[in-house]
């Protein structure tokens, strides 16, 4: 079928971010590094997107089946940037994506699955639609204090780990690991929202900005100075995207109608970062024996996005009785996606398409007893494989690790 060519919206795809378009010159390295190169049932023309764009081709087919196959494709991006990572011009195409979904968000055109998702989160402040005066019942026999500005960290959990019963116990383990090394630190519970990192990728930026806006407000009113982070999605988004939020309201114990020019400052810190600096000054020292082979997996988020490779390792080999081995040809910025960002976890891809399924072989074919993780995304998606795969294989998150290897 002919392209449809439409300057219009290639001109609104520009302006919500797509201009990096321009720098593609279609080398096709992107194509290579992709995730879904990895799956053998699915061809994903990365690197004629941005041509696409250029062009004015991009989501502008007239016919019904012809866009939906197209919105698919769009969709299929779960923003590791590993073609960023290889691109000799540094071009962003998580980036273009995100412009492209912000136009099929205006139009509803979004995969139906991800619509309740957006539903829920505009009603509930989090994806899975629990109450929002809930959010601090994971920590309710832990005697865990509200933040307060006498104390040096906020522990900001992630959804997940704030509602599903299973990532709680991430939740739990960072802070038992915290309170043995007797850092001081509280939890905003109700007062804080989902970080919005999902919602933005999917392309609905006004959501987002409201999320974020939220939690700026409630980050600075409550004095908070250090934010500690389960997630390296809202990690990576408190660090770098909330930052470019430059206009936001001022907080004066009631939101203030007028904007006033402030930029965000807080140290954003992973667990992991934080759990080997306490390691490295003996204020935490794994006892516990853990005689099993572990392969950690690099998320996205933390490795090739933030650069942390050595914390989570070192972490892991603290713990006596552990060894640590590496996937072949597939570790640290090589690492493969578990498919889960941009919307991904979420979306029912069959079997034979899941990312997880795969990073879940190269494990065992290493291996490994225990895939380790450092992202509740991670977590989930590879133990939804285990499952379906029906072999065994422990998947823990390093928090849960480092917690059982503590002394009591």
């Amino acid at each position: 079928m002919r392209a449809t060519l439409n300057y219009e919206i290639r001109d609104f795809i520009m302006e919500m971010g797509g201009k990096e378009a321009y720098k593609c010159f279609q080398c096709g390295k992107c194509m290579s590094t992709c995730p879904w190169a990895q799956i053998d049932t699915v061809t994903l023309p990365v690197y004629r997107m941005p041509q696409n764009v250029k062009l004015g081709i991009s989501v502008s087919s007239e016919d019904k089946n012809e866009l939906a196959r197209e919105v698919e494709e769009v969709f299929r991006c779960v923003g590791c940037e590993a073609c960023v990572s290889q691109c000799p011009k540094g071009v962003n195409i998580p980036n273009i994506l995100r412009a492209i979904r912000r136009i099929l968000g205006e139009y509803g055109s979004c995969p139906e699955v991800l619509k309740p998702v957006i539903s829920t989160l505009r009603a509930s402040g989090n994806p899975l639609g629990q109450p929002h005066e809930k959010r601090n019942e994971w920590a309710k026999d832990l005697e865990i204090s509200k933040f307060d500005n006498q104390m040096e960290f906020l522990y900001f959990p992630c959804c997940f780990p704030c509602y599903d019963t299973r990532t709680q116990k991430v939740a739990q383990s960072t802070a038992k690991v915290l309170k043995k090394a007797n850092v001081l630190f509280g939890i905003l519970g109700a007062e804080e929202w989902c970080c919005g990192e999902a919602v933005r990728k999917m392309g609905f930026e006004k959501l987002f900005t409201e999320l974020a806006t939220s939690n700026i407000i409630a980050f600075q009113s409550a004095g908070v100075r250090k934010i500690i982070t389960t997630s390296p999605h809202c990690y990576n988004t408190f660090k770098k995207e909330y930052t470019e939020l430059l206009k936001i309201p001022q907080y004066t114990g009631q939101q203030a109608g007028e904007g006033k020019d402030v930029r965000p400052r807080f140290e954003i810190y992973h667990t992991t970062q934080l759990f080997d600096m306490l390691i490295q000054e003996g204020k935490i020292i794994p006892q516990k024996q853990l005689n099993k082979k572990v392969v950690y997996h690099d998320a996205c988020n933390l490795g090739r996005i933030n650069g942390i490779y050595d914390e989570p390792r070192k972490i892991i080999t603290s713990i006596p009785g552990v060894e640590l081995i590496e996937v072949p040809n597939f570790s640290h910025e090589y690492s493969l996606c578990c498919g889960g960002g941009s919307g991904g976890l979420w979306i029912d891809w069959p079997k034979e398409e899941r990312m997880a399924n795969v990073r879940v072989k190269q494990a065992i074919d290493a291996g490994a007893e225990i895939l380790a993780v450092a992202c509740p995304y991670c977590l989930q998606m590879f133990e939804d494989s285990v499952k379906v795969m029906d072999i065994e294989l422990e998947v823990k998150d390093i928090s849960e690790l480092l917690a059982d290897a503590l002394s009591d």
